[in-house]
């Protein structure tokens, strides 16, 4: 029996004008609604649009718990492939794991035009942090306190869950970003990079690793009024702004 999605958290696609293209990728434990508002604004900007729903994410958090790595960069890969069959450049814009997934698919495909990362996962967990999700899922504990809508503004909400399941944080790291940052020094794919500095789910610094080993080039831009969905808080409209500007840039149109 499937699921049914969580109304607010579909999966959203456009078709454009032209030959270039747009994918977003939301977050973990999130849905596309934390970035339908960015899919939006590249879609009125003449973009075509892909906007996954990635697996375990937008209907029930019993969903997410089976889950791993290699499901999300499977959904990220086919919604790639998806968008490339209509259009000659891609950007990819991430929030948080989305990010992640962003960073994973410029290490496989050089021919992206940009990326654009929002509050990314950049960095492996500490090893102290990463043992003690083994050790949790060791005395049986499946899941954590949640994660979800860390936004500033007081009117927006991130449709999201209200628990975090243990096995698949645990696979975000050991299967995903503990096995490609090795690879940043030989990507080359132009980033824009936007930051909240008050950011409560990943840390700031995360991105300073990124900045310090990332072999292509990078802009970077601090949010001073947002928390970590930052697609949905006081900033959002410097994110659409600078993200459309930043993809016209790279793609020339």
């Amino acid at each position: 029996m499937t699921t049914a999605t969580l109304l607010g958290a579909e999966p959203w696609s456009h078709i454009g004008r032209g030959s270039s293209g747009v994918l977003l990728i939301h977050g973990f434990t999130g849905s596309p609604s934390s970035m339908r508002g960015v899919a939006q604004a590249c879609a009125l900007a003449g973009f075509h649009v892909e906007l996954p729903r990635l697996s375990g994410h937008g209907t029930t958090v019993a969903d997410l718990v089976p889950a791993r790595w290699s499901d999300w960069s499977a959904d990220a890969e086919t919604a790639y492939q998806t968008l490339r069959q209509r259009c000659d450049r891609i950007v990819v814009i991430g929030l948080s794991m989305g990010g992640a997934l962003t960073l994973w698919l410029a290490t496989h495909h050089p021919e992206i035009a940009g990326i654009v990362c929002i509050n990314p996962v950049a960095q492996p967990l500490p090893d102290e942090m990463m043992s003690g999700l083994e050790s949790l899922l060791r005395d049986g504990v499946e899941s954590i306190p949640a994660i979800g809508s860390d936004i500033a503004d007081p009117s927006a909400k991130e449709i999201s869950y209200d628990a975090t399941p243990v096995r698949a944080l645990h696979s975000l790291f050991a299967d995903g970003v503990n096995n490609f940052v090795n690879l940043y020094p030989s990507v080359t794919v132009p980033m824009l990079l936007l930051n909240s500095v008050n950011d409560h789910v990943v840390d700031p610094k995360q991105s300073d690793y990124l900045v310090a080993n990332y072999g292509g080039k990078i802009e970077r831009v601090m949010l001073e009024r947002s928390f970590h969905v930052a697609t949905q808080d006081f900033d959002k409209s410097i994110i659409f702004e600078k993200s459309i500007f930043f993809a016209r840039e790279v793609t020339g149109s």
